[in-house]
């Protein structure tokens, strides 16, 4: 692969992910900081612009560069993220899928939730 080509393949990355990002700001059933967070990885690979301007948000920042320093999620974000996974799951559980769907599902986000809650608050 060129540098050309590395180049243009984080960009696009970054720019995906930041486009997801700010989606999430207005749809509540997606998530801001994971997609900011994959934004400003794939940035410091080859937008280092985009990387700076993305840790020095004013409202985003912190959460990058609190999850890079030390691998936390808030408490709060926590609760969130629990209350979503919950009302995902009575969605998925009440609607007509099989049951082997219904199980996937709760099984998959029942291990994003152990993961979430063994990361440190701050």
């Amino acid at each position: 692969m060129t540098r050309l080509a590395a180049l243009l393949m984080w960009r696009t990355l970054a720019l995906a992910c930041l486009g997801l990002g700010l989606a999430g700001m207005v749809l509540p059933v997606l998530p801001t900081v994971p997609f900011l967070l994959v934004a400003a990885w794939s940035g410091s690979k080859g937008w280092p612009q985009l990387e700076r301007w993305l840790l020095e948000h004013p409202r985003h920042g912190p959460a990058i560069r609190r999850w890079r320093d030390h691998r936390a999620v808030p408490r709060r974000a926590k609760w969130a993220a629990s209350a979503t996974m919950v009302l995902s799951v009575a969605a998925v559980v009440l609607s007509p899928v099989p049951m082997t769907v219904k199980a996937a599902v709760v099984l998959f986000l029942s291990a994003v939730a152990t993961w979430l809650w063994r990361r440190p608050d701050t």
